[in-house]
């Protein structure tokens, strides 16, 4: 195998554990919570589509930006669903 192959095989790899990385921690107990995230500490895209990594909110508990947490616990941490985060 070239190296080309092995590098192309290896990115496949990586994004195929990447990709399944969020479906992971939710299958663990995980919820989305949003309005808790830290500025820079944000777990992956917000809602309005302005970035699609994590780590790049600019400000704290902006409610469009979220982390897991574990499931139920989001309201005491006075975080929203999704849902309601679209509702207003």
């Amino acid at each position: 195998m070239n190296q080309r192959a092995m590098i192309a095989a290896a990115a496949t790899v990586l994004s195929t554990l990447l990709a399944a990385s969020p479906a992971m921690a939710q299958e663990k107990g995980k919820e989305k919570c949003y309005g808790i995230a830290k500025a820079g500490q944000n777990d992956c895209a917000n809602l309005s589509g302005s970035h699609s990594c994590a780590g790049q909110s600019k400000a704290d508990n902006d409610k469009g930006e979220w982390k897991y947490v574990a499931k139920g616990t989001c309201a005491t941490m006075g975080g929203l669903t999704a849902d309601k985060v679209k509702k207003g």
